[in-house]
């Protein structure tokens, strides 16, 4: 006789989150389903509709709830560097490349699903709350004298362009022997020395 999975789960919603990243670590986007994650959980196939209508919204839930940890590191990182812009900095892309090199299958999805049309509001606000440590390290820096003027997005796009560069090569392999603190340690203080006033 099988025995029925049960529909309630202590917090279902946080279980299906922690299951789902690890089935996108693992299998990718494509290999993600709730009956699945239903099953490696233990409850009946239909209870992660209760918080997911479908897998789209599972997949949105995961971009904003990496964004949120992401943000929170962020945050920790520029609290913990002090006021100067140069350990900022460091900090900074020390939290992101660890973030991101520990959840490479994550970190795309959350970067493709705040480009999405359609995206929830939550998913976008998540997303720019995610990097506001950054833009207020670049205007204190800016302030202080520290970074050249100019719009404080503009300038930060520009050392998220190199942090994202190292993510991707240290993702699929193409940094060879190099360590990626190595290799972060350099592109971090050519970064310095790019943003300072001239």
């Amino acid at each position: 006789m099988t025995v029925a999975r049960p529909y309630h789960h202590g917090n279902l919603r946080e279980a299906l989150l922690c299951a789902g990243e690890g089935a996108l670590e693992t299998g990718g986007v494509q290999g993600l389903s709730l009956r699945e994650l239903a099953r490696e959980v233990g409850v009946s196939h239909a209870a992660p509709r209760r918080h997911f209508p479908d897998r789209q919204a599972l997949l949105d839930a995961l971009a904003e709830s990496g964004f949120a940890r992401l943000g929170a590191a962020l945050s920790e990182a520029v609290a913990a560097a002090g006021p100067h812009f140069d350990a900022r900095l460091a900090g900074l892309a020390r939290a992101y490349i660890a973030f991101a090199t520990a959840r490479p299958a994550l970190t795309g999805l959350m970067f493709a699903a705040k480009h999405q049309a359609g995206a929830p509001p939550s998913l976008r606000a998540a997303a720019e709350q995610a990097f506001s440590p950054a833009l207020t390290a670049v205007a204190e820096g800016q302030t202080a004298g520290e970074v050249a003027p100019g719009d404080p997005e503009r300038v930060a796009l520009v050392a998220s362009a190199a942090l994202q560069g190292i993510v991707v090569m240290a993702n699929n392999g193409m940094l060879g022997e190099t360590p990626v603190d190595e290799l972060l340690d350099d592109v971090t203080s050519r970064l310095v020395l790019g943003l300072r006033p001239r």
